[in-house]
């Protein structure tokens, strides 16, 4: 199934509704299916994933809604966590000169970072170099504590497309050499479109994933080149935190980053990025 959040245009109240969508594009508005919930990650919440999931497929067959009439947003809106792999492809180490790390590397973003598929990306005043990194990322289904790496499986809800986009100046120079503020200002994590659950993906290290601004092909990998997969990632991170419903992990990127380029290139206002991940989709976003 693929999960996703959208309002309908021509709803004065802007509500944010719970849908499926579906091959042929058209969208099941899952609103009678979960009546008590204000989110997917509400119904998530409430239900969790498996509940949640069995009463989507008992509605799934409801009238589809034109896209065209649909705004689509973030599938997760307001995580309790956003947490980031670092240095996480072997051929993204190879492209910035750093070995392979023995363990995932973590920072996070806020949750004020989170955004829509198709919002568009702001170009804070502080950075001159605003970079692209296209990602999978987990989201939690449950909460959990100290997951076995042999269940975590059982705690991921799906994946989606993100993009983890990174002032470089404030990452790599500024701030201390403290990552924080270079990943995590407003609006530096567009996700989506949607969440597609792990039983369409049978092997998410086995996925082809990409990168183009203004359609140019930046980045070009396969989440084969893990170093950490999806699971080891899910059992590390919560070994120091409880995971809860709705949390988000973006797994890394691969090599093509405009700033290991020679040389260097950033993002500009205008530019368009597209970042994708296979079996799941696109994410397209403008920087303003």
């Amino acid at each position: 199934m693929r999960f996703i959040q959208f309002r309908l245009l021509n709803d004065l109240t802007k509500a944010t509704r719970i849908g499926l969508q579906k091959t042929s594009g058209g969208i099941v508005d899952l609103s009678k299916a979960f009546p008590s919930s204000s989110s997917l990650k509400d119904a998530l919440t409430k239900l969790g994933p498996k509940a949640l999931v069995e009463r989507a497929r008992q509605y799934s067959s409801s009238e589809e809604k034109e896209t065209s009439h649909c705004e689509i947003m973030a599938p997760i809106t307001a995580p309790s966590k956003v947490a980031c792999v670092g240095l996480n492809y072997r051929d993204h180490c190879e492209e910035t000169g750093k070995p392979v790390p023995p363990e995932p590397i973590f920072f996070s973003k806020f949750p004020s970072c989170i955004t829509g598929p198709f919002d568009d990306i702001p170009y804070p005043e502080v950075t001159k170099e605003l970079d692209w990194e296209a990602e999978l990322a987990v989201v939690i289904g449950k909460r959990g504590k100290n997951i076995d790496a042999t269940s975590a499986h059982d705690y991921i809800f799906g994946f989606t497309v993100a993009h983890d986009v990174t002032a470089r100046d404030w990452q790599f120079t500024r701030n201390g050499g403290q990552w924080l503020l270079g990943k995590a200002m407003d609006g530096f994590c567009p996700i989506g479109p949607g969440i597609v659950t792990p039983d369409e993906i049978a092997d998410p290290h086995n996925l082809a994933i990409s990168c183009r601004v203004n359609g140019q092909l930046k980045q070009n990998s396969s989440t084969a080149q893990l170093v950490h997969g999806v699971y080891d990632c899910v059992a590390w991170l919560s070994k120091f935190c409880t995971l809860q419903p709705g949390d988000i992990i973006l797994t890394g990127t691969p090599p093509g980053v405009g700033a290991f380029a020679k040389p260097p290139l950033f993002l500009k206002k205008g530019d368009v990025v597209e970042c994708e991940v296979e079996k799941i989709g696109i994410i397209r976003n403008q920087v303003v």
